[in-house]
């Protein structure tokens, strides 16, 4: 069937799905090797976390510039060029020889997810066309809930049988295919190549919120509380302008800060124990790549079921 005479939702669902697969698969599959990876690359547990921490902070840092991204060049540029950065990142990171130039690898491999997921937000709003939102959310979306179930059983049976270096590699067929479907079938969007960025607001925001999961992620104070200031000068700021890098004053909007918190509280309780439970797991009670991914795989249905 042409993709013109598709529906928004069918087009967007067939031509995001196995790129964003690629993140959700990657978010959750690194944990159950990290074990496997610390001992293989000759790295202590405060560097070999980097391996997730780093990813996850740079995939934090990549969301607010995505908004001027979008306005200046295009949903579907900037979601191809994002999904290509985080192929090429991928198999960098398979091919790592030591803990840094995984970890760099892994950075790359998160600005280019954190660029993708808001793109799909943006997406999932056009495609609604009227339709109740989270109806149309939760439909798209419901694929990509698999990523917590199935991310750390998968990984563990490749870092069992195989070698860790294949769980990167998994990450190809995923990104290929999506690169073709999104070219297929992704709708354009429209640009606006006068948009401005707010150069002043990503310069506070994005070290603002590197140096706060710094400090807390090396036990230093000093990182963390300059963080916290930086930021919260950037929400002065922001709080006063309508171009600002994030429009802070949706916070005033009740539901919208309901939400939010919820998402960070539910994210904290998710992502944090995915880092911990498999170290606990073989390094404490000795048990095996697969094992560990077996007991991290209940957290994921409990959050599919809740969909």
């Amino acid at each position: 069937e042409d993709a013109g005479e598709q529906r928004p939702g069918e087009a967007l669902e067939g031509g995001v799905e196995p790129g964003i697969l690629a993140v959700v698969f990657d978010t959750t599959i690194v944990n159950v090797a990290l074990n496997t990876i610390q001992r293989d690359l000759h790295a202590g547990v405060s560097t070999i976390q980097w391996v997730t921490t780093g990813y996850l902070l740079a995939l934090g840092m990549a969301v607010p510039i995505t908004g001027w991204l979008v306005n200046r060049f295009g949903a579907k540029p900037v979601w191809m060029a994002a999904l290509a950065l985080f192929l090429a990142a991928s198999i960098g990171a398979s091919l790592a020889t030591g803990a840094p130039m995984l970890i760099a690898f892994r950075i790359l491999q998160g600005l280019g997810g954190g660029l993708m997921l808001p793109v799909l937000q943006t997406l999932l709003v056009q495609a609604a066309a009227g339709r109740p939102l989270g109806r149309v959310t939760a439909l798209i979306s419901l694929p990509v809930l698999l990523g917590p179930v199935l991310g750390p059983v998968i990984g563990g049976l490749i870092v069992q049988h195989l070698s860790w270096r294949w769980i990167f590699w998994v990450n190809v067929p995923f990104c290929v295919a999506g690169l073709i479907l999104a070219w297929r079938l992704m709708p354009a969007t429209a640009r606006n190549r006068t948009a401005s960025l707010d150069v002043v607001g990503l310069a506070l925001l994005s070290p603002g919120v590197a140096l706060v999961l710094f400090g807390l992620s090396r036990r230093e104070w000093l990182p963390s509380i300059a963080g916290a200031v930086i930021t919260l000068i950037f929400v002065i700021r922001a709080a006063r302008r309508s171009d600002a890098l994030v429009d802070v004053r949706l916070f005033r909007v009740p539901s919208f800060s309901a939400a939010t918190a919820l998402m960070f509280l539910s994210g904290f309780a998710l992502y944090g124990a995915m880092l911990l439970v498999p170290l606990y797991f073989q390094q404490i009670r000795g048990a095996g790549p697969l094992a560990a991914g077996l007991l991290l795989a209940p957290q994921g249905v409990g959050v599919l079921l809740s969909r």
